[in-house]
């Protein structure tokens, strides 16, 4: 099937596409830096560049998007009907990279948590930064 956007409506679409500052991690780090955490952002020298580091807590926060990350079982994540094949590679390649940098930051000793972009829909939000906010403190 073909694409419904001529190749210069895709580019700019696409480029749109912010990884880093998007609202869910914006909404997250407001709810941190309120209850009185302190942070760093996007570091370079990690595996995986975790959105939130929280070197206090020895905590690393990465925030993901359903769709990007390939969240199973999230309406959310739904494979586009367009160049299917090419998604699903290129979100099955984000999935793997994931496992391993998680991993490296859990042998490195750190304690990583991820939230994804539907736990932080209206419906679920006070639940989530709740359990975020339990799940650091216990690493004090």
């Amino acid at each position: 099937m073909a694409d419904v956007h001529d190749p210069a409506t895709r580019s700019y679409n696409m480029s749109r596409i912010r990884g880093k500052n998007t609202k869910p991690e914006i909404l997250v780090r407001k709810f941190l830096f309120t209850c009185g955490f302190r942070y760093r952002l996007h570091k370079k020298d990690l595996p995986g560049n975790p959105d939130i580091v929280l070197k206090k807590f020895n905590t690393v926060i990465f925030i993901n998007g359903c769709f990007w990350h390939g969240h199973a079982n999230c309406q959310y994540f739904v494979i586009p009907k367009t160049r299917t094949e090419w998604w699903l590679n290129k979100i099955n390649h984000t999935k793997k990279n994931d496992k391993k940098n998680y991993k490296a930051l859990k042998e490195m000793g750190w304690n990583v948590v991820i939230i994804w972009e539907c736990q932080l829909k209206k419906s679920r939000i006070n639940t989530t930064l709740e359990k975020l906010q339990k799940n650091i403190l216990k690493n004090l």
